[in-house]
């Protein structure tokens, strides 16, 4: 009996996933697998790690955990899977079930035949068309080959300011490690907020502004890009926008990337409405006899049912095994996402699962918030630092929506904590009801994911009315008549106040005593550091009578109006 024949194009994330599952559950296939590429089975994702030394040597984004270069060879000799490098698919000839490749080294061109064919193409990067784009000292982001230039470039070039173009996932933590570099880092995003995919703008704002104080990067959000200025030995040395010009020896371009469906396109396969190839939930393409998953795809959100274009290596990494198993005759689906996502630039760790507020707004939910700040773990913990949730429910059935989080503290565990939440359906009240470990190292004895949650029920049961950082800076803003209220300690407002003479300092262990101090007349808004005491001192206002006071939502913490802020 003829040995089957897999055949898989591309071998970044997804393709040698498949492969290697195929191998487990196919013992006797036939298994090839081609890429034009240089490197395979990379970690694409740990690339700016690399370029600030956190990787310490180029080898370890293409290695094993146990040391083995994940190269050809490695494919052969381990797992039986014929790889073939430098090897570009040209064309799917579905009547035939071939592909006719080409080898980039010899430029000879033949044909591979397939039973079943493996669609993993990946992504390819947006490069816009600017003039200078192809000056030296201007880099484009997608493969370690293209890391290593980097890290090259600022090894032989005593470089001091760079400018990133594009403030996505991997624009933000690139400028995270050009900062851990001290090279002086300008990012530019022609859209009005970093991580416009990933965050509300409330976060995104309070992100910005702790990355700028923190790493010293400077963010020119709502600015295009229109040409790259070069010296007179062909160097980049200015960025032009249609708001200022800033110099630059170093210039990296992450604007994104887009779905490479070229092949799939040529081959007649459906293409879906965002650009990605068009699957089905066993990541079987329009032809029955091809595959496709990875960075090409397009795939389901399993929160609004809609299709996305969700670029991810987790993502891609669980679609190579749903493949595999139908391959081998397994029955597996592939339900979506939820839109987890998670990047560390700098010292701070930002994440994001389900829906932002804007998007559940837009869908048509009653939307309601929570934003907490607290600490990971204990404050007398050494190792304790601060972190920022918002969490997005539905008013109407209390249904979890979505969790946001940025800060220096451990952000990914309440991401993903949300996300199995999330997973199974549940509710704002099924996460406050999760039993999550404590001990002073790890945790505080209520989690602060559970935290902000409370919060967020609070404001739905009607115990507490909050006001925003933005809507509290729109009332500074106007001449009206109120008292802001601070209730912490005479010491921290030393270091973090908002200037202005409506603002009345007494400390919550005061506030009983000096209440007749407090006027009845006029709208009452209490601030303190992270919206704990203020909480308390709503609470024992509207037990004294007064009617119109509102508590300021994260306190100082979540205040991203000058120098007020910080962690």
């Amino acid at each position: 009996m003829a040995k089957e024949r897999i055949l898989i194009v591309g071998g970044v994330a997804a393709g040698p996933k498949v492969a290697a599952r195929t191998r487990r559950l196919m013992p006797n296939a036939e298994i090839t697998v081609v890429d034009k590429g240089r490197y395979i089975s990379y970690a694409g994702c740990g690339m700016p790690f690399y370029v600030d030394d956190q990787v310490g040597h180029f080898q370890e984004l293409f290695s094993t955990g146990y040391g083995l270069p994940r190269d050809a060879e490695y494919f052969r000799s381990e797992r039986g899977i014929n790889f073939l490098t430098r090897t570009e698919a040209l064309a799917i000839d579905r009547v035939r079930k071939q592909v006719r490749v080409r080898d980039l080294e010899t430029g000879r061109e033949g044909t591979l035949p397939y039973d079943r064919l493996v669609l993993a193409t990946g992504a390819d990067p947006v490069l816009p068309r600017l003039e200078g784009i192809d000056l030296a000292g201007v880099f484009k982001f997608r493969d370690p080959g293209d890391a290593q230039a980097v890290k090259k470039y600022l090894e032989q070039r005593n470089v001091q300011e760079a400018v990133v173009v594009g403030a996505g996932f991997i624009g933000i933590e690139l400028a995270g490690a050009l900062a851990n570099l001290k090279l002086l880092t300008t990012v530019i995003e022609f859209q009005e907020r970093i991580l416009p995919q990933m965050l509300d703008a409330d976060m995104a704002r309070l992100l910005e502004e702790r990355l700028a104080a923190a790493h010293g990067i400077e963010f020119r959000t709502g600015e295009r890009v229109t040409r790259l200025e070069g010296d007179a030995q062909g160097r980049v040395c200015r960025v032009h926008t249609d708001r200022g010009v800033y110099d630059a020896e170093l210039v990296i371009v992450a604007v994104g990337v887009r779905p490479n469906v070229n092949l799939a396109r040529e081959a007649g396969l459906v293409i879906g409405r965002t650009g990605a190839i068009a699957i089905d939930e066993h990541c079987r393409t329009s032809d029955p006899d091809i595959y496709a998953c990875g960075d090409c795809v397009e795939i389901t959100h399993r929160l609004t049912g809609e299709k996305i274009y969700a670029p991810f290596a987790s993502a891609a990494n669980r679609q190579g095994r749903v493949v595999a198993d139908n391959l081998a005759g397994r029955p597996s689906v592939y339900r979506g996402v939820l839109g987890t996502a998670v990047l560390q630039a700098g010292s701070f760790n930002a994440g994001r699962t389900g829906l932002t507020e804007e998007q559940a707004v837009k869908l048509g939910y009653e939307v309601v918030t929570g934003l907490a700040p607290q600490r990971d773990r204990t404050h007398y913990h050494p190792g304790s630092g601060m972190l920022i949730l918002k969490v997005i429910a539905d008013r109407v059935s209390g249904r979890l929506l979505g969790v946001q989080g940025i800060g220096p503290g451990e952000v990914v565990k309440r991401i993903d904590v949300a996300a199995s939440v999330l997973h199974f359906g549940g509710t704002v009240s099924d996460l406050i009801e999760l039993d999550l470990g404590y001990a002073p190292p790890f945790n505080t004895p209520v989690d602060p994911l559970q935290h902000a949650a409370n919060a967020l029920v609070n404001k739905l049961d009607g115990i507490v009315e909050t006001i925003s950082a933005d809507e509290l800076k729109a009332k500074l803003d106007t001449d009206e008549a109120f008292v802001l209220l601070d209730v912490r300690l005479e010491k921290e407002a030393r270091h973090r106040k908002i200037d202005d003479p409506r603002r009345v300092l007494v400390t919550l262990s005061e506030l009983r005593r000096r209440l007749a101090e407090l006027p009845r007349d006029k709208e009452i808004i209490i601030i303190c550091d992270i919206g704990v005491r203020s909480y308390e001192a709503y609470r024992l206002l509207r037990g004294a009578g007064f009617t119109r006071v509102k508590s300021v939502e994260g306190g100082m913490r979540a205040w991203p109006f000058g120098p007020a802020s910080m962690f």
